[in-house]
């Protein structure tokens, strides 16, 4: 692929992201003949089409969608590299992105946003919200430069920080007459006698909760998998179904008094929980951006989930 250059791949990026080779020819202040051209070249190098064209613009064909994951990761990298070479005095700057959990990310992005801008004025933050499986993908792809998951499994390409254990709870709708938010312990029995509302997997809290109830010979009822963590507490509320989460995620949409949360019990003292890991890159230099915010992200986890 010798022909093909970043301007190519910016060109491609701002049609795709815009549906419009007007729209991009605009924004881009080019002239739509030299972005078409610029395109088609493209698609010869690749010997590929890239796009569909309609009368309304533009839609991406499966290698244009796969591209643009590509294309986004590739210029992000040629970004985050202009910004650290431009930088003489090793001084934090440049451009960080951040993959959180949807559990996390209601809660987390505010605070986080504050403490960066505080700790790092000369540098740009980028939080992306998406599943573990999805932001380990971004990750590698290089769109994300680090990563919140949950029960992550070692792999080659990713350097893994444990951060902390998040317990995690049965979930249901409070009954009238309830108080309290916090129910009494709940063994692994009674949660898979409840009919679940539940990520599909490979969802990390759906894989745990199966790993844990087969070591029982125990299988989970899932009535339906969805995996928005809004949603799903608004089914557990209006019609009866029961849900695994942190209690993180529960207290996020502030309806404490809808609901019940009962800890699960694996026997003895030991109880039912996720662990949560810091992932990055292995297959990309270390910057002293990535190294301090790293170490500020794990700080403000441990603060804002009560394990500090």
């Amino acid at each position: 692929m010798a022909g093909m250059d970043f301007k190519q791949i910016a060109y491609f990026v701002q049609v795709a992201e815009l549906g419009s080779f007007t729209r991009a020819a605009s924004v881009l202040r080019v002239a739509q003949p030299a972005l078409s051209r610029q395109v088609r070249a493209l698609e010869v190098e690749l010997r590929q089409g890239l796009f569909e064209r309609n009368g309304r613009g533009v839609t991406l064909t499966p290698a244009g969608v796969r591209l643009l994951a590509h294309g986004r990761g590739i210029l992000q990298q040629v970004e985050r590299a202009r910004l650290d070479l431009e930088d003489q005095r090793g001084a934090a700057s440049g451009l960080l992105s951040i993959g959180l959990p949807p559990s996390l990310s209601r809660t987390l992005t505010a605070p986080l946003v504050e403490a960066f801008r505080e700790r790092f004025p000369r540098a740009t933050l980028s939080v992306i919200e998406g599943l573990s499986t999805y932001t380990l993908d971004w990750l590698t792809q290089g769109r994300i430069d680090c990563a919140v998951v949950y029960n992550a499994t070692p792999a080659a390409a990713i350097d893994l920080l444990p951060v902390l254990q998040e317990p995690l709870f049965l979930v249901s709708a409070r009954q009238p007459g309830g108080k309290t938010l916090r129910g009494p312990v709940a063994t692994l029995a009674q949660l898979a006698a409840r009919e679940l509302v539940i990520p599909s997997r490979p969802h990390a809290i759906r894989m745990r909760l199966e790993t844990v109830l087969a070591e029982a010979s125990l299988k989970p009822r899932v009535g339906l998998e969805i995996e928005s963590v809004p949603a799903i507490l608004d089914l557990v509320r209006r019609h009866g179904l029961h849900a695994v989460l942190s209690l993180n995620a529960v207290q996020a949409r502030g309806q404490d008094e809808a609901f019940t949360v009962r800890p699960v019990s694996l026997g003895g003292r030991r109880r039912l929980s996720a662990s949560l890991w810091l992932a990055t890159s292995a297959q990309r230099p270390r910057g002293p951006l990535l190294d301090q915010a790293s170490e500020m992200l794990a700080d403000l986890l441990r603060q804002r989930l009560g394990t500090a």
